[in-house]
């Protein structure tokens, strides 16, 4: 079901770790981004786009992460964008012929029995530097940073005070940092959340790849989360956490991810020789 979180701007959130799909209406249909995981959820997605009588005009995926890569035949043929770094990521994972494979070791196989793969991927990169997305809507102005995958973009509407953070700024999941694809993953998740607090003054509302839809008040206090969680990070410490506690909503997953974020920190410092 669609759900109106500002003008023109509708969101869809499916079971799987309450990702959130994003359509901004425009002259002539939506910009979709993120459009989801399920194959059955995104075919209902369509249809009701379809009732509204708003196709698909344009897609956009914010990073090259799996469960932001798919598509869905009934959501139409329209262009697919992302930034010119992570369709380049898009592509060296198509290039592995064992990449369905590859992925599936990642999800329970009742989820990826239930994904739509034919059009895993099919993305076009923009120009580098390319400030917003070319469509014929609200201008939706393009935030590139390099914390959590490569290419990775937020999208300020800035006609509807939106912003659409991606993978940063969840309620429900701790900042999950890029150890293998950037020479200072904690510098870049820092200078990543500086970005967004940039352009974060006149939002209203703040939309999450996974979790919760926030109002003004959530912006800055999220950033500030992820902040001191990516500090207590880097300095091995112990952070206060409310998403990693024993009532949280991933208390059975984030712990363990929490643990591998630091153990690859440390053997980043122990190879760099620098201090851990």
């Amino acid at each position: 079901m669609l759900s109106q979180v500002a003008e023109g701007v509708l969101i869809h959130q499916s079971e799987f770790v309450q990702s959130n799909a994003v359509a901004v209406q425009g002259r002539a249909g939506v910009l979709l981004i993120d459009p989801g995981v399920h194959g059955g959820e995104m075919a209902t997605l369509a249809n009701d786009l379809r009732e509204l009588g708003q196709p698909v005009v344009a897609g956009f995926s914010t990073h090259p992460h799996w469960d932001h890569l798919l598509w869905h035949a009934g959501l139409g043929a329209a262009p697919r964008y992302g930034t010119a770094r992570c369709a380049a990521a898009a592509r060296d994972e198509l290039s592995d012929a064992g990449w369905k494979a590859r992925i599936a070791e990642w999800i329970p196989p009742d989820i990826a029995e239930q994904i739509s793969w034919d059009l895993f991927g099919l993305i076009t990169g923009l120009p580098a530097e390319t400030a917003r997305i070319p469509w014929d809507g609200p201008h939706v102005w393009i935030v590139e940073h390099q914390a959590h995958a490569p290419g990775h973009a937020a999208l300020l509407i800035e006609e509807r005070g939106v912003l659409v953070a991606g993978d940063m700024l969840s309620d429900v999941l701790i900042p999950m940092l890029d150890l293998d694809g950037t020479a200072d993953p904690i510098e870049d998740y820092l200078a990543a959340l500086r970005l967004l607090e940039g352009a974060a003054d006149d939002v209203d509302v703040l939309v999450p790849g996974h979790g919760s839809i926030g109002g003004a008040d959530q912006v800055h206090k999220r950033i500030g989360q992820d902040r001191a969680y990516v500090h207590a990070l880097r300095d091995s410490g112990v952070p206060g956490d409310p998403r990693l506690g024993p009532s949280a909503y991933g208390k059975d997953f984030l712990p363990g991810v929490h643990a591998r974020q630091l153990q690859g920190l440390a053997r980043r410092s122990e190879r760099d020789g620098t201090p851990g």
